[in-house]
């Protein structure tokens, strides 16, 4: 009860200081053996790039929440929901194997208890992203979150988006996703993590519950996915 108390009194002065309705994202990170070399470099580069693009925009640096789970072996919570200017990008480790299943089970149980502190706190926020990358199929029993993640689409309460590397199971990301899975063009991880950072400053200019159209990662110079 104790520790219930010390966290909704750090939640309390942190909303006092900044009452900006929140735009949170929970990225999904794959961090099994089948990452190691560049791809982790890579990824962990995507990382700061972005953080440096997310506190480069005085609004979205107030209102982008990020929050990363990575299953490598086993599922860790590494970084609670912190707002871009607080968030400290990790330098993530390959190691073991793809427990996939339970890593959206717990991101999506983050979601739910953030959108409870954002309520508690009169906190206004924009619908929640689950964001995975994944490089390998689950080894756990991964069909439960199926229904979890549709259910949660259809019923508007997150977007979840998944992206594969290459050797992704995509025919399984097929089944967990309502949208269409994008394939990570080589090692573009830079580009991936620009264009998630442009598109949550797009949406942290609007105002919650309105549409944000967001730029096709297919096209253009930009571009970093296949379909």
């Amino acid at each position: 009860m104790e520790q219930l108390s010390a966290e909704n009194a750090f939640a309390a002065v942190e909303f006092a200081e900044n009452p900006e309705p929140r735009v949170p994202c929970v990225l999904i990170v794959d961090t099994s053996t089948s990452m190691q070399g560049p791809r982790i470099d890579e990824l962990n580069k995507g990382l700061q790039s972005y953080k440096v693009e997310l506190i480069a925009d005085p609004l979205a640096s107030k209102r982008v929440e990020v929050a990363i789970v990575t299953f490598g072996g086993r599922v860790t919570r590494l970084v609670e929901f912190t707002t871009a200017t607080q968030f400290e990008p990790p330098i993530l480790q390959p190691i073991g194997g793809t427990p996939m299943g339970e890593a959206i089970s717990t991101a999506l149980d983050m979601i739910e208890e953030r959108k409870a502190s954002y309520r508690e706190h009169g906190i206004a926020y924009y619908r929640p992203w689950a964001f995975l990358i994944t490089d390998g199929e689950p080894n756990d029993h991964w069909r439960p979150v199926i229904s979890r993640v549709h259910d949660g689409e259809q019923k508007k309460s997150f977007c979840f988006f998944a992206v594969g590397v290459e050797g992704a199971d995509m025919n399984v990301l097929d089944e967990i996703c309502v949208r269409k899975p994008l394939w990570l063009q080589g090692l573009k991880f830079r580009e991936l993590f620009s264009w998630l950072s442009n598109s949550q400053q797009a949406v942290s200019r609007s105002s919650p519950g309105d549409e944000v159209p967001l730029e096709d990662p297919t096209t253009g110079p930009r571009g970093w996915a296949a379909v």
